[in-house]
């Protein structure tokens, strides 16, 4: 598996790295446990060592599992993480709720106060089982906090050894460009896949030019590009998908008929629509890592394996000549 340099820092980063939302079971109808520490396992086995998460993943569950399935191996693992996402407390700027049969309907506020950003830190380290974080992210931008006085919070934890490297999560160009005047930033994480390349206009340039690594979730849109997604999937109870624009029947239908299209390109590496969709997203300019999710140990292994993919100039060409006569529905 390939490391790369997380911006100009010291902070190395395998290529395709485990995102560890779905496996909290927040959002994603639920999760097993024991198939979740076999993917994590699985995953550092395979020479994926870098875990991201974030504390709001399962309201703790993430960063705990992540915890329990490190234990005994931290320096062979790399550990992201996110704040800013509090359900534990009602200061801040309430954000939205969200409503599950286990936990009920809980409500979410941004806070990235320096107190609160310090705090949510020092609970991070003790759900993971950790001294230190490797990579710490602001989660979403909190607009009634100055972001001087986050990065000064973000600061303070680099001194004092909780963290090695700041980074943020859905900031755009200007909000970032504000970070960079009180801290060096190690990273942006944006969402980017194959439909969904919005950050080519602004974010990805910005970050290339300044340095800042790039670690893009939902390569595969959320199991979109997988092409087991039909136009009548039926998700589970609480699977926020069920929602989402992106699987609206019309476009399942779209996507799946451009699935077919590259599915030859898939075959002449003997790869999965999936390992084809990840080996194309960190293989673009400026990108230098990509989360991607796995629920257990099967998915973990098929997700590394992307990483030995090697796609040609023209085998980009055909993909790229296809995804851009794609239109998606609103």
């Amino acid at each position: 598996m390939e490391y790369r340099q997380l911006g100009q820092t010291d902070v190395k980063v395998t290529s395709i790295t485990l995102g560890a939302w779905a496996i909290g079971g927040w959002m994603w109808g639920g999760q097993d446990e024991q198939a979740a520490l076999d993917a994590i396992h699985t995953s550092i086995d395979a020479g994926v060592t870098t875990i991201d998460t974030a504390a709001i993943y399962g309201y703790g569950a993430s960063e705990n599992l992540v915890g329990k399935a490190i234990a005994g191996m931290r320096d062979k693992v790399q550990i992201l993480t996110k704040y800013g996402l509090r359900w534990d407390s009602d200061e801040g700027v309430f954000s939205f709720e969200w409503t599950e049969e286990q936990t009920g309907t809980v409500k979410i506020y941004k806070n990235s106060r320096k107190k609160s950003v310090i705090y949510e830190c020092e609970q991070s380290l003790k759900r993971l089982q950790t001294d230190y974080i490797d990579l710490y992210q602001c989660h979403w931008r909190d607009d009634s906090t100055p972001i001087e006085e986050t990065m000064e919070a973000m600061e303070r934890l680099i001194d004092a050894g909780k963290i090695r490297a700041a980074g943020v999560s859905n900031f755009n160009v200007q909000d970032m460009t504000d970070c960079m005047r009180i801290i060096p930033l190690a990273s942006s994480q944006p969402p980017y896949s194959m439909v969904n390349r919005g950050i080519e206009a602004d974010v990805l340039p910005w970050c290339r030019e300044n340095g800042v690594g790039v670690i893009v979730y939902s390569p595969l849109q959320r199991g979109l590009l997988t092409g087991k997604i039909t136009d009548n999937y039926v998700f589970n109870t609480g699977d926020h998908r069920a929602g989402n624009a992106f699987f609206k029947p019309a476009n399942v239908r779209k996507v799946n008929a451009l699935l077919e299209e590259i599915r030859p390109i898939a075959e002449a590496h003997s790869a999965t629509l999936a390992q084809l969709a990840i080996a194309w997203t960190i293989s673009q300019p400026g990108i230098t890592a990509a989360l991607v999710g796995a629920r257990n140990a099967r998915q973990a292994a098929e997700n590394a394996s992307a990483g030995n993919i090697v796609l040609s100039a023209e085998e980009k060409d055909r993909m790229d000549a296809l995804l851009g006569n794609l239109q998606m529905d609103d």
